[in-house]
Protein backbone atom coordinates (compact mmCIF):
# COMPACT_ATOMS: atom_id res chain seq x y z
CA UNK A 1 0.00 0.00 0.00
CA UNK A 2 2.82 2.41 0.87
CA UNK A 3 4.64 1.80 -2.42
CA UNK A 4 1.49 2.57 -4.38
CA UNK A 5 1.09 5.93 -2.61
CA UNK A 6 4.78 6.71 -3.12
CA UNK A 7 4.51 5.99 -6.86
CA UNK A 8 1.41 8.16 -7.16
CA UNK A 9 3.13 10.97 -5.25
CA UNK A 10 6.20 10.68 -7.50
CA UNK A 11 3.98 10.80 -10.58
CA UNK A 12 2.11 13.90 -9.39
CA UNK A 13 5.40 15.60 -8.47
CA UNK A 14 6.89 14.84 -11.89
CA UNK A 15 3.76 16.12 -13.64
CA UNK A 16 3.87 19.37 -11.66
CA UNK A 17 7.58 19.81 -12.41
CA UNK A 18 7.18 19.38 -16.16
CA UNK A 19 4.06 21.55 -16.26
CA UNK A 20 5.98 24.34 -14.51
CA UNK A 21 8.91 23.82 -16.88
CA UNK A 22 6.62 24.25 -19.89
CA UNK A 23 5.22 27.47 -18.40
CA UNK A 24 8.78 28.66 -17.77
CA UNK A 25 9.34 28.51 -21.52
CA UNK A 26 5.91 29.58 -22.81
CA UNK A 27 5.30 32.68 -20.68
CA UNK A 28 8.58 34.51 -21.50
CA UNK A 29 8.08 33.64 -25.17
CA UNK A 30 4.60 35.15 -25.12
CA UNK A 31 5.88 38.27 -23.36
CA UNK A 32 8.71 38.73 -25.88
CA UNK A 33 6.29 38.29 -28.81
CA UNK A 34 3.94 40.91 -27.38
CA UNK A 35 6.86 43.29 -26.84
CA UNK A 36 8.04 42.79 -30.44
CA UNK A 37 4.55 43.39 -31.83
CA UNK A 38 4.08 46.52 -29.75
CA UNK A 39 7.45 47.83 -30.96
CA UNK A 40 6.31 47.26 -34.54
CA UNK A 41 3.05 49.10 -33.92
CA UNK A 42 4.79 52.08 -32.35
CA UNK A 43 7.46 52.32 -35.06
CA UNK A 44 5.06 52.50 -38.02
CA UNK A 45 5.67 55.56 -40.17
CA UNK A 46 2.25 57.16 -40.15
CA UNK A 47 1.61 59.93 -42.70
CA UNK A 48 -0.33 61.98 -40.12
CA UNK A 49 2.78 62.40 -37.97
CA UNK A 50 5.06 63.62 -40.76
CA UNK A 51 6.09 67.27 -40.84
CA UNK A 52 5.98 69.05 -44.17
CA UNK A 53 8.91 71.12 -45.42
CA UNK A 54 7.41 74.62 -45.19
CA UNK A 55 5.51 74.30 -41.91
CA UNK A 56 6.67 75.45 -38.52
CA UNK A 57 7.62 72.80 -36.02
Amino acid sequence: MGAKIAKALLLVTAMMFFAALALDIAVPTLVLCIMALSTRLVSFDLPVVRKHGGEAA
